[in-house]
């Protein structure tokens, strides 16, 4: 049975200090993460340098995608949590992005953790992308992501993205955030480039597993102005 009350948050840290630090909480983090009442699924994600989309780590910039069985045990983990607390200590700024899974398809983990909320008209929308490359693919795939990642570059009503990712080069995701859903759609179905990549995906069989989700954002904390809504 699905949960009308689940909510996704997204946080985004980035570092100027401490970056060691950061990097080792992609795998010290997961323990404690797995203990905190009411938090349903987890992952703790690397970005890419550059504009975030690059094949090279971004060793200051780090998110978590976090699925709460609801919005109380968000708070909770927000106010109170050691882990949480301790990013806060040592990021130079960060953003917590509060949202409702509205629509999508695919796997993660081998299923799709999102239950889907009913869609509200209007407003903003964040979307994720997520896939596991299979390993012969790899390279093909990578030939093509500068170009997508420059087609997003001006985007109309893009105000924020990412590429970011649990194990380098082979689990990959986008995470971006749009003024509205035709902005988003504009993008998605008229830039040549995304188009092309789409084509390819099919074609060539990048994934071993993939998943598509869209977001109503309704509530954002912090200090990153790019994801505040």
């Amino acid at each position: 049975m699905s949960n009308p009350h689940q909510i996704t948050t997204v946080s985004v840290f980035r570092f100027k200090q401490n970056k060691y630090w950061a990097f080792k909480q992609m795998r010290l983090a997961l323990t404690p993460l797995a203990a905190v009442e009411g938090l349903l699924f987890y992952k703790v994600l690397g970005c890419g340098a550059g504009n975030g989309f690059s094949i090279l780590p971004d060793f200051g910039t780090y998110a978590m995608l976090l699925i709460w069985e609801n919005e109380t045990y968000a708070d909770q983990f927000y106010s109170n949590n050691p882990l949480y607390l301790e990013y806060l200590s040592n990021a130079a700024n960060h953003r917590n992005l509060y949202m409702k899974a509205v629509a999508g398809h695919g796997d993660w983990d081998g299923g799709n953790p999102f239950d889907y909320a009913s869609e509200e008209p209007g407003g903003k929308i964040a979307v994720l992308t997520r896939a596991t490359i299979h390993g012969a693919r790899l390279l093909n795939f990578w030939r093509y992501v500068p170009k997508v990642s420059r087609s997003m570059e001006g985007a109309p009503g893009l105000r924020f993205a990412i590429g970011i990712g649990e194990l380098p080069l082979i689990q990959q995701a986008t995470f971006s955030l749009w003024d509205s859903k035709e902005d988003m759609t504009n993008y998605a179905y008229t830039m040549a480039r995304h188009k092309e990549v789409v084509k390819q995906t099919r074609k060539q069989k990048w994934y071993k597993e993939e998943l598509f989700t869209r977001f109503r954002p309704y509530r954002s904390e912090g200090s990153i102005p790019e994801l505040a809504i």
